[in-house]
């Protein structure tokens, strides 16, 4: 099958749950719990705390944050290092293979950094022991109070140290994010947390995060999967074919790309394009699936907008403003009393009709934060 970028954009947004599935979808229903929405996507970017859960908020605009919080607090989703090195959330029981598949990766490559820091692998082991033994019985301990815990067993946490030997510990399965206590981080155990995980064999396990990148992401490429995972090229040519019919190849622009079987078969271009003349809008947090589950972005962003979402190269992903698919500003907040004061700076002209689908967007929002807006243009 054959597609226009207008149309692959049109149902990756579907895939991304951005815009809703028209009539005649037959594959799963659209998730409506933090669960649901964790368990499509697989993982979910969560490097900070407050985007992540507005890229859930933005997906179930029915829950509020206090919501949120309670499906977290419920253990519906978790925060750990499951690829990468970095930060996602992902389904509960799913936590140890996706770190055994992919985090095991990452974990290789620590011995290089333990050697810049000066770090002796019998000491990173040591505190992986220490923070275990302190956090048994169901404990939670602010990130203050793990690194109080390993200095108290002579191991030293300055610099850099400290941050590393806590994502050691999540790395080796020891530990993962707790929800915060207050507004502070925190861990427990895994093992804890996911006393029965999941355990399927390794090529299950490549077509279990196959299926559930394409049908999240799709239509998109090898090449982004293997971005996304961290996994070989071969394991990704792998996991794609261990997920058989689920997943169908098309061709967009004469690039090779994987999508949700049902979203193709269901025939839905047309009906998911947005209308020109009402192109509805979304307010996004930087660090969402839409932007970073991509190595190429060019199908939603100008090349010369990227400096305005990532200043410098940084890594640190601007709030966009996203019409009709397509990236046109970025926006930043501040939290006041008793409103959230949101500042939008637009990359393209829009239209009166645009700006009152912003407007509606960050109502949206201040209905999750349980805040009115006060939105202005810069």
């Amino acid at each position: 099958m054959e597609l226009t970028r207008a149309d692959a954009l049109a149902l990756r947004m579907v895939s991304l749950l951005l815009a809703p599935r028209p009539a005649g979808y037959a594959g799963e229903p659209a998730p409506s719990t933090v669960a649901g929405v964790v368990t499509w996507f697989g993982a979910m970017q969560a490097q900070d705390a407050a985007s992540a859960a507005w890229s859930f908020g933005v997906r179930l605009p029915a829950l509020t944050l206090a919501d949120l919080d309670a499906a977290f607090e419920r253990g519906e989703a978790i925060r750990t290092w499951p690829m990468r090195g970095t930060v996602h959330y992902v389904p509960p029981p799913d936590a140890h293979w996706m770190l055994d598949l992919m985090g095991v990766r990452a974990l290789a490559g620590a011995a290089k950094r333990r050697e810049g820091l000066g770090l002796a692998t019998e000491t990173a082991n040591a505190a992986v022991d220490v923070l275990g033994a302190v956090l048994a019985g169901g404990k939670r301990l602010t990130r203050a109070q793990c690194l109080d815990a390993l200095r108290d067993a002579g191991i030293d946490v300055t610099g850099q140290l400290g941050y590393h030997l806590l994502w050691y510990a999540s790395q080796s399965q020891v530990t993962c994010f707790a929800p915060n206590i207050g507004n502070e981080q925190a861990f427990m155990l895994l093992d804890e947390c996911v006393p029965e995980p999941n355990r399927p064999d390794r090529d299950e396990a490549l077509a279990t995060i196959a299926t559930r990148y394409f049908r999240s992401h799709g239509p998109t490429t090898r090449q982004d999967f293997a971005g996304w995972t961290g996994l070989t090229m071969a394991d990704c040519r792998r996991g794609i074919a261990a997920a058989g019919d689920s997943l169908a190849p098309v061709t967009v622009d004469g690039a090779e790309m994987y999508a949700d079987r049902a979203l193709l078969e269901a025939r839905l271009v047309g009906a998911a394009r947005p209308a020109r003349r009402k192109r509805p809008a979304l307010a996004l947090p930087g660090f969402d699936e839409y932007m970073l589950g991509f190595k190429d972005r060019s199908m939603m962003l100008d090349a010369e907008h990227m400096q305005a979402i990532v200043p410098g190269g940084n890594g640190m992903f601007q709030p966009t403003l996203v019409l009709g698919g397509r990236v046109v500003g970025t926006w930043r907040r501040r939290l006041k009393r008793a409103t959230v004061a949101v500042t939008v700076t637009a990359l393209a002209d829009l239209s009166p009709a645009d700006r009152t689908a912003v407007e509606a967007a960050f109502a949206g929002y201040g209905r999750y934060l349980g805040l009115p807006v006060e939105l202005t243009w810069s």
